[in-house]
């Protein structure tokens, strides 16, 4: 198989009703002596409201290829940093270590690989007493799950993107008339 040099997934899973759990990573693929390699390893200081770490399945569990994360949102409390390095992380660190042993990733590439997230976390989920835990670390699976198959399969194609142009709108727009 061939070097992998820089590709990028992302994907959506939505909360059920009354949840904050939406999930919406966006990761970067690459070998570790290209261009994701050199990104990743700036990453490794940190700033402001925006703490970057790797991902771990647990204590002394760091997933392969090696992975970090970051997130979205501005971080503002303990509560949102146990949230996000503990269910987040685990779920995120989970689809990694599947993702390679269901042949998504290659695993003999797999040590020569780096991969960036940014990962969406509501804020509310930090002060949320009905917050289902269950359901934050099963959508942030399959949204990694999904994104990283998308990543590797470099999907969508061009071709389609090209037949929805006109069929698929961002759902902000939902009530915009654009000629």
């Amino acid at each position: 198989m061939s070097e992998i040099w820089f590709r990028t997934g992302e994907a959506t899973v939505f909360a059920s009703e009354g949840q904050v759990t939406d999930a919406m990573p966006e990761v970067v693929i690459g070998s570790v002596k290209g261009p994701v390699g050199t990104a990743f390893a700036t990453l490794m200081g940190q700033s402001a409201g925006h703490t970057r770490m790797f991902i771990l399945r647990d204590c002394n569990q760091q997933v392969r290829p090696s992975a970090i994360m970051t997130s979205k949102v501005t971080i503002t409390s303990a509560e949102y940093v146990d949230l996000l390095g503990g269910v987040v992380q685990a779920a995120l660190g989970d689809a990694i270590v599947d993702a390679v042993a269901n042949g998504i990733i290659p695993k003999e590439q797999a040590n020569d690989l780096a991969i960036i997230t940014t990962v969406w976390l509501d804020p509310r989920t930090a002060t949320d007493a009905n917050l289902d835990k269950k359901e934050l670390y099963k959508n942030n699976y399959e949204a990694m799950t999904t994104a990283l198959s998308r990543a590797m399969k470099q999907e969508p194609t061009m071709d389609e993107l090209i037949a929805n142009r006109k069929t698929v709108r961002h759902f902000a727009l939902a009530d915009v008339q654009i000629d």
